[in-house]
């Protein structure tokens, strides 16, 4: 026997195709000593409300639903418990008091060990986090130094991959708040065209910026500060294409 997740309606229609009034249903629910009310089973059928383990199995039973995945499930992703998943609530049921609670111990016993091994995995993933080494110019990007870009000195830094990122460097200043603070570094792709809207590393003379690629000018998201329009001495050095994050 298979359950859906889509409970309410599965009943609903179960009921429909053995024929059965709410009314009706509730009443063969009773006579198997099942206390269920009309307004109850709609609640059940609407999804308001879910069935204990021991409605289902009456509910199941006075529907005659032995093949409801073969019925009503669309795809496998439909599935809540599987055929072994229902005998084993089925034993469940079966098992007196003391039964029931060893079943109980050892399940959050079990889902508390599965959660802990799950906490240690995510852990252990965040752990091993690929790291590169990067080109690294420390915040050059908006300051007004006086240099050739292709002659800056640059060190290296540790920092996690990302795809497509040729080089690092810093931001000076805030010209770019609030996407871009003072101190941020950000990776950057070489390249020698952008879109529209896209965040680049510019040269203008001797000076370089990070600024918003806008049409015939460089745009400042911090509106204290000018657009820079177009001249012939802005030269894209390369794309932003994403902050490096600082570690914990």
């Amino acid at each position: 026997m298979i359950i859906m997740k889509n409970i309410g309606e599965t009943l609903k229609k179960l009921r429909e195709r053995n024929g059965l009034t709410r009314k009706e249903a509730v009443e063969k629910l009773v006579s198997l000593g099942i206390e269920i009310s009309d307004k109850t089973l709609y609640g059940y059928e609407s999804g308001r409300n879910s069935a204990n383990a021991d409605m289902f199995l009456g509910l199941c039973k006075i529907y005659n639903c032995n093949n409801i995945m073969e019925e009503f499930s669309e795809t496998a992703e439909d599935v809540l418990f599987t055929n072994s998943e229902w005998k084993l609530l089925e034993g469940y049921r079966n098992l007196d008091d003391h039964g029931k609670k060893t079943v109980d111990i050892t399940i959050a016993r079990e889902s508390q060990r599965i959660s802990h091994i799950q906490e240690l995995e995510n852990k252990l993933m965040e752990a091993h986090i690929r790291l590169c080494l990067y080109p690294y110019m420390r915040k050059i990007a908006c300051a007004g130094d006086g240099f050739y870009f292709d002659d800056i000195p640059t060190e290296t830094i540790e920092a996690p991959y990302m795809e497509g990122a040729d080089f690092i460097i810093g931001v000076n200043g805030d010209s770019m708040e609030p996407d871009y603070f003072d101190g941020d570094d950000v990776y950057v792709k070489k390249t020698d065209h952008l879109k529209l809207g896209d965040v680049g590393i510019f040269t203008v003379g001797n000076e370089c910026y990070i600024k918003e690629y806008g049409e015939n000018k460089l745009i400042s998201r911090n509106k204290k500060y000018d657009d820079i329009t177009g001249t012939e001495d802005i030269r894209l050095i390369g794309k932003v294409i994403g902050k490096v994050e600082e570690s914990e």
